[in-house]
């Protein structure tokens, strides 16, 4: 019986995620609000009333969309800042993690870029919940540096969305700049790092 069980959740699973592919191949020419939950099933070849055996709507597909691509980024943002400290080495790694996982997974990230001020509501308010859980994060291991010394909690947390804001802005320039332009979008993206870490040295300097 557990067997069987196990199967069928297996297959449920897979449906689900196979929901998931097909919608962000559809969504890589248009936007979610104007997408219909009949050409999700189409494409995977279940019946449209399967749908809602996964997902309430197409608006909760969109935000399982934006907690599968954002959600494997917890986390990683925060080590590099609390392994490596205010060097080249962070700005290297940081910029780094942020080229690779667009180069790997560019239909989720042209997904959250056109979303993030898209039409949909609840898939607005999930990727806006994913940043700030990001900039909370990253202002946790900020927290934990020298440098922090003395720093309020509101202004760490206001570091910590700049480097977010960094990252969802440094992604948004490789995917328009593609391939050919990748190199310079990273130049661009590790000098502007480094203009947020000399600003935050002198941060207490101000009146």
């Amino acid at each position: 019986m557990s067997h069987t069980v196990g199967i069928r959740q297996a297959q449920k699973l897979k449906t689900r995620q196979a929901l998931l592919d097909a919608a962000l191949r559809l969504l890589e020419h248009q936007s979610l609000s104007s997408l219909g939950l009949r050409e999700v099933t189409r494409a995977v070849g279940v019946a449209p009333t399967a749908f809602y055996r996964h997902f309430d709507g197409t608006a909760a597909l969109g935000v399982a969309l934006v907690e599968q691509t954002l959600g494997s980024l917890h986390g990683m943002i925060g080590a590099i800042l609390a392994d490596t400290g205010d060097s080249e080495e962070r700005l290297d790694r940081s910029v780094g993690l942020i080229s690779r996982h667009v180069a790997a997974q560019p239909a989720h990230f042209r997904f959250i870029a056109r979303e993030q001020h898209g039409g949909v509501g609840p898939v607005r308010e999930a990727i806006a919940a994913q940043l700030r859980l990001f900039a909370e994060e990253v202002a946790a291991a900020l927290a934990a540096e020298p440098e922090s010394a003395g720093w309020d909690p509101e202004d760490l947390l206001m570091l910590g969305g700049l480097y977010v804001d960094h990252m969802v802005l440094t992604a948004s320039a490789l995917l328009d700049a593609g391939p050919r332009g990748e190199q310079e979008v990273i130049r661009v993206a590790r000098r502007r790092l480094r203009l947020v870490t000399v600003g935050r040295a002198h941060w207490l300097d101000a009146p």
